[in-house]
């Protein structure tokens, strides 16, 4: 349970479940009006703190720079919207809403909220609760500008084949028949007078010849994946806020000088 003195480090500070995951921005801090204790705050959540939650803190705490709660962000973000009075409170039937759906018993925490006087939570801007002096809150609006993350496209990697015409040039052979004619001398002259005198006779060479022959075979040339790289560019934002101006109005009344 926080203190009336954390209450300066809660505000406008970072709100975490309990496995760490941000809720949003703790916007106020709701006072029981028996206790003067810290019982409930609410948390800007949505994209840019546009929407506010309610949450429990009494069983809060503090750590470091931020505010941790024991329930989970869905929880806290889905709780109901409740409104506050011009007084900065809750009024009874809000609070039986926000008991309800945190599952906390209504019973005992308004007969302890109510003893021994009037129950109730009261907004507390700064670390003090409204003690009736003279002195006046002024408050104003902060941009907190932030970024969300979401899909832009897709790319995917696509394989399809093309055929293209590719020229080689290779040496082909072939075999010509050529006469050669040798005379007669005393080195072949027995061999030329082993046939017939004279006769008719025939001899045939085969020739031979290469042909172009082309075959393919797929080879791996290389491997392709996507992988992406973070740009970071920069966009200006414009919003509007809202600030609180404190004036004093004067009242004078003034007598007329009577003649003596």
């Amino acid at each position: 349970m926080i203190t009336r003195e954390q209450i300066p480090a809660v505000l406008d500070h970072p709100v975490y479940d309990a496995d760490g995951n941000k809720i949003g921005d703790a916007r106020h801090v709701f006072l029981d009006d028996a206790t003067g204790q810290p019982e409930w705050a609410s948390v800007k959540t949505g994209l840019f703190g546009t929407s506010e939650s309610f949450v429990p803190i009494h069983d809060a705490t503090v750590v470091e720079d931020h505010l941790q709660v024991p329930y989970p962000k869905e929880k806290v973000k889905d709780a109901p919207n409740v409104d506050v009075d011009a007084g900065g409170h809750l009024s009874e039937q809000e609070e039986h809403r926000l008991y309800e759906y945190y599952g906390i018993d209504w019973d005992a925490a308004w007969q302890q909220a109510n003893q021994p006087g009037e129950g109730g939570w009261a907004q507390a801007d700064t670390a003090q609760s409204r003690t009736g002096d003279d002195a006046m809150t002024r408050s104003e609006e902060q941009m907190h500008v932030g970024t969300e993350r979401r899909e832009a496209g897709r790319v995917r990697l696509r394989k399809y084949v093309v055929t293209e015409e590719q020229q080689q040039t290779i040496p082909v052979r072939h075999e010509e028949v050529r006469v050669e004619r040798e005379p007669i001398t005393d080195a072949n002259v027995d061999a030329a007078l082993s046939g017939p005198e004279i006769s008719e006779d025939e001899h045939e060479v085969t020739l031979h010849e290469e042909k172009p022959v082309v075959e393919t075979k797929a080879e791996p040339k290389e491997r392709v994946r996507l992988t992406t790289d973070e740009v970071t560019e920069e966009e200006t934002v414009t919003g509007e806020v809202r600030k609180e101006r404190i004036e004093a109005d004067e009242t004078e009344e003034r007598g007329k000088r009577r003649r003596r």
